[in-house]
């Protein structure tokens, strides 16, 4: 009999079992990345494509035309395609971030040679409909009216300006720019980046040689018609500055501080991650316990490191108590210089591994999180080999490599600082 009075044996992770994926290249240049799994018949379908150069003069092409993919082709109707894909149950998505635009499908298998050609149509047929565009139009400009009403939001739109102003990562909806979007530039934004060589298709789920075969039956004829600029402007390094935004009855004021640093691509990013980690990105981290447990100046704060195509960011984020705004700052800059400083103990250097590592684990319940884990580095120019790197950095980084990378990267005074509420 099983004594269950016992706790098991506490067993180190030794390295991670990752899926590879299987790969074919259509003629069109479209490549087709697949992870197989018999536990369910359903499929995830990505479509996702890099996107167009960012230019400031046009700056909401690449979200409205990713929006506004599935609001109607040159076949179908918006009604139609929502339709269609109900009827057999399956769910659409479209998805935008600052390096790429996707379309995601879920369905059961025996329903995919149904509705792919309503995707077919979509990727190679949207026309953008004037009556739906003016709906965005409204819909967005009344969102951003109540968003901007927010002292979070306001202190994050202007970090990120402050950081990447001019870039894609900079970039802040403002309510006339709506106004400057035109139905011509939409379609012609869409035939330069909805094209076969640009699109990477992830597919996982009962990926089996059937449904393999039919997308690239579905998706072989599909071509390429019009060149394109996929050239992102080179980010330039910005000072360290405080921004201040006054809301004179704000019971609350947001901070958000960091700086522009390195993304997944330079090997000194996993143990970034860890000093994160150990700074504010667990629930059990030093800002946490400082400005939240300790003085009470918050109901959380955090800290993180994003990764993105062509740069990377570090930033704290929080709302705190109008009154102790300036103090939680104080707070905030001593915690960053303690890690400059002291060396990290043992115990707390064990228990962000173990807090890591589980969390790494626990991303990997289903096939659906070996393709995210794949796209991760995929998209970064990457391969598998960056998880063996990271989970030996997170097993074996000392502190007084932590120390050292602290010193290089975690500069108070090169922060960027926005403070919105009182100060």
């Amino acid at each position: 009999m099983l004594d269950r009075t016992v706790a098991p044996d506490f067993h180190a992770v030794e390295e991670l079992a990752l899926i590879e994926p299987q790969k074919i290249v259509l003629e069109n240049g479209c490549k087709i990345f697949s992870f197989h799994s018999d536990e369910q018949d359903l499929v995830r379908i990505e479509w996702i494509f890099n996107n167009l150069c960012f230019h400031p003069q046009k700056p909401l092409l690449n979200v409205t035309v990713n929006t506004l993919l599935t609001e109607g082709t040159k076949t179908r109707t918006t009604a139609q395609i929502s339709a269609e894909i109900d009827f057999y149950g399956a769910f659409l998505q479209v998805e935008h971030s600052a390096d790429q635009s996707q379309v995601t499908l879920y369905t059961l298998n025996k329903h995919l040679k149904a509705v792919l050609p309503v995707l077919k149509d979509i990727l190679t047929g949207s026309v953008f409909p004037e009556k739906e565009l003016q709906t965005y139009i409204r819909n967005q400009q009344q969102k951003l009216q109540v968003h901007l009403q927010k002292n979070d939001v306001i202190c994050r739109r202007n970090f990120n300006k402050a950081l990447y102003n001019g870039t894609i990562y900079g970039y802040t909806a403002e309510l006339e720019d709506y106004g400057q979007i035109k139905l011509e530039d939409l379609r012609l934004h869409f035939e330069q980046q909805y094209q076969p060589a640009n699109c990477t298709i992830v597919v996982a789920g009962k990926a089996d040689e059937n449904i393999i075969g039919l997308i690239s039956d579905t998706f072989d004829d599909w071509q390429n018609t019009i060149t394109a600029d996929f050239m992102q402007p080179e980010l330039d390094k910005v000072p360290g500055e405080l921004l201040f935004i006054e809301k004179p009855e704000a019971l609350q004021s947001a901070i958000r501080l960091g700086t522009a640093t390195i993304n997944r691509k330079h090997p000194d990013f996993p143990g970034l991650q860890v000093l994160n980690t150990v700074l504010g990105g667990y629930f059990g981290s030093r800002l946490m316990n400082n400005i939240r447990e300790d003085k009470g100046y918050t109901y959380g704060i955090g800290s993180a490191v994003a990764s993105y195509k062509n740069t990377g960011t570090f930033f704290i984020a929080t709302e705190v108590g109008a009154e102790v705004c300036k103090v939680a700052v104080q707070e905030i800059e001593k915690e960053i210089n303690l890690l400059k400083t002291v060396l990290i103990g043992q115990d707390e250097l064990s228990l962000v591994r173990n807090f890591m590592m589980g969390a790494l684990l626990g991303s990997l319940e289903n096939i659906f999180s070996h393709a995210d884990k794949f796209k991760n580095v995929y998209f970064s120019g990457l391969d598998y080999g960056y998880y063996n790197l990271y989970t030996k950095t997170v097993q074996g980084i000392t502190s007084e490599k932590l120390q050292v990378l602290a010193n290089a990267y975690l500069d108070f005074e090169d922060f960027v600082k926005v403070i919105v509420g009182k100060y």
